[in-house]
């Protein structure tokens, strides 16, 4: 990292927290090494890896909640580092996620995990509470009916006023195609982790860097392998600012100094 690198604040956000103890202590160290100063935080381990993989490409869906309070509870210790999201549970009635919201910056809904497409009414209803509490949505898609980029686009053309993030810049590696159906909605940001370099910089061309959000998906990606392909983009330093720390406290409601 050089000495104008570091002098630059990031923000992450998108890391999951893993369902065991050292897990936030892990967390901070890589942050740490690799100059993070703050990242959004989401439950993670809600099942095997090699199951998630499995449900990826031939469906499957769990219905237990993923673990919010730990990650309330590791946010709560980080002096602020940590930020926490409520990942919400369509299966459940949108009241558990109203009655927590308070808590939390904002909300995750996946497709893959709870295997709710979309375009679902139990979706619809977990929006609106985004919306009543004025939290930011980030979700992933899928290959698969009713979660596919385009879905993602009808939600939030019915849902103006809520931010949605596309997590992992699309679907697949090279997903120029989901930078080019979100373009006309403003309310829908890319999330960078995952995708390769050149769907990155597409993004920025086509979206404009205010559209654009650094996330790693740590501790599954190491924070460094997408900290290098943000440097590859050729950002100029506004660029840089907002992709990696002013989009993403404008989302959270935070300040913008360090």
């Amino acid at each position: 990292m050089s000495v104008a690198e570091a002098a630059r604040p990031v923000l992450d956000f998108h890391v999951r927290l893993a369902p065991v103890p050292q897990a936030p202590g892990r967390l901070i160290a890589t942050m740490d090494e690799c100059g993070i100063g703050r990242a959004v935080v989401c439950a993670g381990g809600t099942m095997p890896l090699a199951q998630l993989s499995r449900f990826l490409v031939e469906g499957g869906s769990i219905e237990s909640d993923a673990d919010n309070e730990a990650v309330l509870r590791a946010c709560a210790a980080s002096d602020g580092r940590l930020i926490p999201f409520f990942f919400a549970n369509p299966h459940r009635d949108p009241e558990h996620y109203r009655r927590a919201a308070a808590d939390f910056r904002g909300m995750e809904i996946s497709p893959a995990v709870h295997g709710i497409a979309l375009d679902d009414p139990r979706t619809a209803g977990l929006v609106e509470v985004a919306r009543e509490v004025g939290h930011s949505v980030y979700t992933v898609c899928l290959e698969r009916s009713g979660s596919r980029v385009a879905d993602l686009v009808s939600l939030a053309t019915r849902y103006p006023e809520v931010t949605f993030v596309l997590g992992h810049a699309g679907i697949g590696n090279i997903d120029l195609y989901a930078v080019e159906l979100i373009a006309p909605l403003r309310n829908v940001l890319l999330e960078t982790s995952g995708g390769y370099t050149c769907v990155a910089r597409a993004a920025v061309d086509q979206l404009g860097a205010d559209r654009v959000l650094f996330g790693s998906e740590a501790p599954l990606q190491h924070p460094e392998v997408e900290l290098t392909k943000l440097r590859r983009l050729g950002l100029d330093d506004d660029e840089w600012q907002k992709i990696a720390w002013r989009n993403a406290c404008r989302l959270l409601g935070l300040e913008e100094t360090r």
